[in-house]
């Protein structure tokens, strides 16, 4: 049964697809076929994933969708276990879909299917909560076994996604680790060996309006105000190793 409500297709399969070998083939983990909602400003796109997903014997889609407020609707309605969602969808787009989904506390996992390799996008579809993040022109096989996988609580994430993923870590770590002077990283030094100020100033020939001057630096860059909280932030950043 097919009807329409509030911007999305409601779809009722009443009668299960049969598998190459006769059975239903929608065996699961829990022995039925896993909830979906499809989320897609591409009829034609969205329209075949469905059928790819029902021929697969294993999905059941519960709801298509052509924008992000009615997928997040939809999900809310339905309660499917897997929300695939594209990125570029007019109203919300899939990140903000997610990002309400975790906020509301919804247990449907999100799996993000989209023509999108930027670094940043995949960084941050990650942060807010997705299980999955696919290109739109992986061959189907690889898109139900990736909503299989996610419905199971698996995490799923293309090559290609992954390499800008890693790369995305590494430059936002490297934004995120303060640039210490040899200086300041010596006073630092003396303040986690229970040194004073004129202790540091002694023991690096400086004055100790100098190493004050380092301190007030440090104190910047760390964000903190005291020698203990520097030492104990620097410990958190591993700027002491």
């Amino acid at each position: 049964m097919i009807s329409m409500t509030d911007g999305y297709v409601v779809l009722q399969v009443l009668v299960p697809v049969s598998a190459p070998d006769g059975s239903d083939g929608m065996e699961t983990d829990s022995g039925r076929p896993v909830t979906v909602v499809i989320a897609d400003d591409h009829p034609v796109y969205r329209q075949g994933l469905s059928r790819g997903f029902q021929l697969s014997g294993q999905i059941d889609v519960v709801a298509e969708c052509e924008d992000g407020e009615s997928a997040l609707q939809a999900v809310r309605e339905f309660g499917p276990q897997v929300a695939v969602l594209d990125y570029r969808l007019p109203s919300m787009d899939g990140i903000a879909v997610i990002h309400a989904m975790t906020r509301d506390g919804l247990p449907t996992r999100a799996l993000l299917l989209t023509a999108t390799t930027d670094s940043a996008v995949v960084y941050q579809a990650v942060e807010e909560g997705a299980y999955g993040y696919l290109g739109k022109d992986s061959p189907r096989t690889r898109i139900v076994e990736a909503v299989l996988k996610v419905a199971r609580g698996g995490h799923v994430i293309s090559e290609d996604a992954s390499g800008g993923l890693a790369e995305e870590i590494r430059m936002r770590a490297d934004r995120d680790t303060p640039v210490l002077s040899e200086r300041e990283r010596q006073v630092l030094r003396g303040f986690a060996e229970g040194k004073s100020i004129p202790q540091v100033a002694a023991e690096l020939y400086l004055g100790a309006s100098t190493v004050k001057t380092h301190t007030q630096r440090l104190y910047e860059k760390l964000g903190v105000s005291d020698r203990a909280a520097a030492v104990a932030e620097a410990m958190r950043r591993r700027l002491l190793e």
